[in-house]
């Protein structure tokens, strides 16, 4: 048996007779009569008794017509099914991203990007950088958003959009650096600082950079992520270099009214964020179309803020090192 003479069947099983059946299928009455021969022969059996132009089904043609409705209804589900996954309509998400933008910005962006049409499964988390690296190393996920890695573990299989952009500093609105447009290290230097935990690569950037210009790094309040840093800076404990990012963050939320102004550094720093993908584990359409949506997103954040943002690159990353951007 094949699709078309099962759907011959089924049309002159539901029809009136067999040219309203041809009617129903866009096909011609020998057409429709050679199908409905064709299964028969397949079969080894009578389905209908000829009675002048008439096509009167025998008792277990009632039975084939059920199974084939079965049949019929079940493809044209997958084929419509199919359509939508192929069309961005539908689909299985499993993404990640790190604490920061895990908190607003990228669910807030799968959200309005999803909407309330279509189809979608989605399982979205928050983990570390390093716990997405392992993620997408094992292909467990479509894609995640994190840190760029510094180095690539061996054996790691995936793929790397590298995407960077200029820090800011995070001043009290009442601070006499705050009325600067521009922010040198050197105006950093002795004062109390809030930063990322030791061994961030940002962190260690920071204190590269101060060390070799001979100034005082003193770092008064420790953070895994820059939310928590802000609200020290708002009170007068300290100023922070943060990531773009959460200048972003902070111009759509609002959420600290204005107590913290940011200004770009004199010196080059920048922060270096990345999409991670798993090279063993073809994307579906949604998750391709979600990825690439993302990053045009993030790249247009980036913009706003007169960050100059760009794409370093992407490409495999199998067990080979990748250096830090920004250092001059």
């Amino acid at each position: 048996m094949n699709l078309s003479q099962l759907s011959a069947f089924r049309a002159v099983m539901t029809s009136v007779s067999l040219s309203d059946a041809a009617r129903k299928l866009g096909r011609t009455q020998p057409a429709v009569s050679l199908a409905i021969r064709s299964l028969e022969e397949t079969l080894g059996m009578k389905l209908f008794e000829r009675r002048g132009r008439q096509l009167v089904p025998v008792p277990e043609a009632q039975y084939l017509l059920v199974e084939a409705e079965r049949l019929l209804d079940r493809l044209s589900t997958v084929s419509r099914t199919m359509q939508s996954l192929a069309s961005g309509r539908a689909g299985s998400l499993r993404i990640s991203a790190m604490p920061g933008p895990s908190s607003f910005l990228f669910p807030r962006f799968v959200a309005d990007w999803l909407g309330g049409s279509g189809e979608f499964n989605v399982n979205i988390t928050s983990r570390s950088s390093m716990q997405i690296q392992e993620l997408v190393r094992t292909q467990s996920i479509d894609f995640g958003f994190c840190d760029a890695p510094t180095t690539t573990a061996q054996g790691a299989q995936y793929n790397t959009e590298q995407i960077t952009a200029e820090s800011f500093v995070a001043v009290p609105a009442g601070h006499a650096l705050a009325g600067k447009p521009r922010i040198a290290l050197d105006d950093l230097a002795g004062q109390p600082l809030g930063a990322l935990q030791v061994g961030h690569a940002h962190r260690e950037r920071i204190a590269r950079r101060f060390q070799r210009s001979g100034l005082a790094l003193s770092v008064v309040v420790e953070s895994q992520t820059f939310s928590p840093l802000l609200h020290f800076v708002r009170t007068g404990r300290c100023l922070s270099i943060v990531g773009p990012l959460a200048v972003v963050s902070e111009n759509i939320t609002r959420n600290l009214e204005g107590a913290v102004v940011f200004r770009p550094l004199e010196e080059t720093l920048r922060y270096d964020y990345a999409i991670l993908t798993p090279i063993l584990r073809p994307l579906s359409q949604v998750a391709l179309t979600l990825k690439s949506d993302w990053r045009q997103a993030l790249m247009a954040h980036l913009d706003e803020i007169a960050s100059d943002p760009r794409i370093e690159g992407a490409g495999d990353t199998t067990a080979q090192g990748i250096s830090p951007t920004g250092e001059t």
